[in-house]
């Protein structure tokens, strides 16, 4: 399978099973886009005659460039097979029993009442509650217990808001670090957080002991604040974003991300990342709107020709900053065109329910964060263990061949079939499709791998 597009003056041609990424002249993206359709014959005729007016190409030219077309498809760069379908499910058998990370649901509380929230203002459709010191250290242990081999660990600091509990935080990560000798485990951690309750102390914190910072902006103060408000319907902007400045530059301006999010109010979230870039903030993400169908934020079909257009200008932006010397990230175009992720990766996605998995307040397990609360997805607890095997065997079988939609996708192996939470939420299986959410991906792929073409051939990181 290939995929062929068109983007920032480049003629690009992937192939999706051996990963390799072409950039042709005119010609050969014409050659490539028929070449299995027709024989040889065929081919060389129909783009002489589409030539035949140029005469900068001719048709030894054309003969010559079906040859190189040729040896490509032989050293296996195009149209290359897909062998990987036999492997999915024994690759998962492998890790088995295995957890490498655990979102920490430290808080179900939240001091906002964002209107988006999909975790229902940080009470995931319960009761309001706070993870104690004991509930963690057991799920640290629980993490440590069921890691086998691996010796890097990871737990997100997650909520509701996390500092509304960060005593516990600051004890949970001491306790990590006061095992990791001995249990010969490495320890990274991230925190999540809507930066009200930043101060110093959060700060030096953060910077001696989370890998990561997630920051929650939205960018435009008006768009930030018609969402991101208090249960006063105050918002939060002018109070937050002082504090996510000092937090960053604290950080020498790495290992964070500011984390927006965009609605139906703000398809055209490129604007909302110009903000971000003038606050000082190169590591962004933008992410699209998680949401019951019907809500007011929910982005809607007159929305995605805004939205993939909006991509395709910010990777133009991209490119521009890199020539003005001044380049930043975009979490979703980070995209390593010379390795990437390993097959595993590629075939078996996220891990959620097996490789990792969320905790509640009271130890309760769920595949991930987007599964809290909801009953029929609890795996088990940090006690007992996964005890509703039916359900974890549910995600151990999900990837990207188990879903049918996903069979003559060229993004399948950059997406690894997508996230189960969205596909459930969509489709009401964790192995559909969110088929809005597949639009946006693509498009971002595109992107993505247009900008790491440019920086290549440009000599930019």
């Amino acid at each position: 399978m290939v995929h062929q597009y068109q983007l920032g003056g480049y003629n690009i041609v992937l192939d999706i099973c051996s990963g390799a990424v072409h950039v042709v002249d005119e010609v050969a993206y014409d050659i490539i886009s028929v070449y299995e359709k027709c024989d040889k014959d065929a081919v060389l005729k129909d783009i002489k005659a589409k030539y035949s007016n140029r005469a900068d190409i001719t048709d030894a030219d054309i003969e010559e460039c079906y040859l190189q077309v040729e040896d490509l498809v032989k050293k296996g760069k195009l149209f290359s097979p897909d062998v990987f379908e036999p492997m999915a499910g024994k690759l998962k058998e492998k890790t088995a029993g295995v957890i490498k990370a655990l979102c920490l649901h430290v808080a179900h509380t939240c001091n906002l009442n964002c209107s988006y929230c999909f975790a229902s203002q940080g009470k995931y459709h319960g009761e309001r509650a706070v993870m104690s010191y004991e509930v963690g250290k057991r799920a640290l242990d629980f993490l440590v217990e069921n890691s086998g081999s691996r010796r890097n660990l990871e737990v997100d600091f997650f909520g509701g808001e996390p500092l509304m509990n960060f005593d516990v935080v600051k004890k949970l990560v001491a306790y990590a670090r006061s095992i990791e000798k001995e249990k010969n485990k490495n320890f990274r951690f991230t925190l999540t957080t809507n930066g009200v309750l930043i101060d110093d102390d959060v700060i030096d914190f953060a910077n001696k002991e989370m890998s990561n910072v997630v920051l929650s902006l939205d960018g435009r103060k008006e768009i930030h604040d018609k969402f991101r408000v208090d249960y006063a319907g105050n918002g939060s902007w002018e109070k937050i974003v002082p504090k996510f400045q000092k937090l960053v530059e604290a950080r020498g301006g790495k290992n964070y991300y500011m984390r927006g999010t965009f609605t139906h109010s703000n398809p055209d979230f490129l604007e909302d990342i110009k903000v971000m870039l003038d606050l000082g903030f190169n590591e962004l993400s933008m992410e699209p709107v998680v949401c019951a169908a019907g809500d007011p934020g929910e982005l809607t079909e007159k929305d995605l020709p805004v939205v993939l257009e909006q991509y395709e200008k910010l990777a133009e932006l991209m490119i521009e900053k890199d020539k003005e010397g001044k380049p930043f990230t975009f979490y979703h175009y980070m995209i390593d065109l010379t390795g990437g992720p390993c097959i595993y990766k590629r075939i078996s996605g996220c891990g959620s329910g097996t490789e990792y998995m969320a905790v509640t307040p009271w130890g309760d397990l769920y595949p991930c964060h987007q599964f809290v609360g909801d009953e029929k997805f609890k795996l088990g607890d940090i006690y007992s263990g996964v005890t509703n095997t039916k359900i974890q065997k549910e995600f151990a079988d999900c990837n990207v061949y188990a879903r049918p939609d996903c069979k003559d996708c060229w993004a399948k192996l950059y997406c690894s079939g997508g996230c189960a939470a969205n596909a459930y939420h969509a489709t009401g299986s964790v192995k559909g499709v969110y088929k809005y959410g597949c639009e946006l991906f693509r498009k971002r792929m595109e992107c993505a791998i247009m900008v790491a073409i440019s920086r290549a051939l440009n000599g930019k990181k």
